[in-house]
């Protein structure tokens, strides 16, 4: 079974079917577009020794496999206009995780969801234009989330985006 994928380009996670191993070509084909999303097929070819049409269906597999969520540019926030940043906490109802993630995702400048393990359920990272985008956020969207039993907000101060770089070799080997 195929997956299928939506308007956007991301594979329903729904409709992925069982991971297939991955050799180390499809390893180095991950490598080459962690670092560069943009890479044309026949580059990626050529770095990893194999036919253009060889690439061309690697890729498609590792993309219909969910494997390969999409394909984003990582972001400047700050020069974006999103100058505050924050790591949210939320303690919520027990068994409301999709309830609650739903309405995070629909969140503006949400840009990461996790539920995790510990003294909170769910992490959240947003990106807003000033701190007083950030306080309305937590205090008006997120806090009037019924599920939603306490927040704590730690502001970032600084971030270093730990992108894929070409130094890493052992990342995905």
């Amino acid at each position: 079974m195929a997956a299928e994928q939506m308007a956007d380009g991301v594979v329903d996670p729904g409709r992925i079917p069982p991971a297939r191993p991955l050799d180390s070509t499809d390893r180095a084909i991950l490598r080459i577009l962690r670092t560069d999303g943009r890479a044309s097929i026949r580059s990626v070819a050529e770095r990893v020794h194999v036919s253009r049409a060889n690439a061309y269906a690697r890729i498609n597999r590792l993309v219909e496999d969910g494997v390969i969520r999409g394909f984003s540019a990582r972001v400047n926030h700050e020069r974006a206009g999103q100058a505050a940043s924050a790591y949210i906490t939320l303690k919520i109802v027990q068994n409301s995780w999709r309830t609650v993630r739903e309405q995070l995702q629909a969140l503006p400048g949400a840009s990461h969801i996790a539920l995790v393990s510990g003294d909170f359920d769910v992490l959240l990272l947003v990106h807003t234009p000033d701190n007083q985008a950030l306080r309305e956020l937590v205090l008006t969207r997120i806090q009037a989330i019924p599920e939603v039993l306490s927040t704590r907000t730690l502001l970032v101060f600084e971030e270093t985006d730990l992108g894929p770089r070409p130094d890493r070799p052992a990342e995905l080997a």
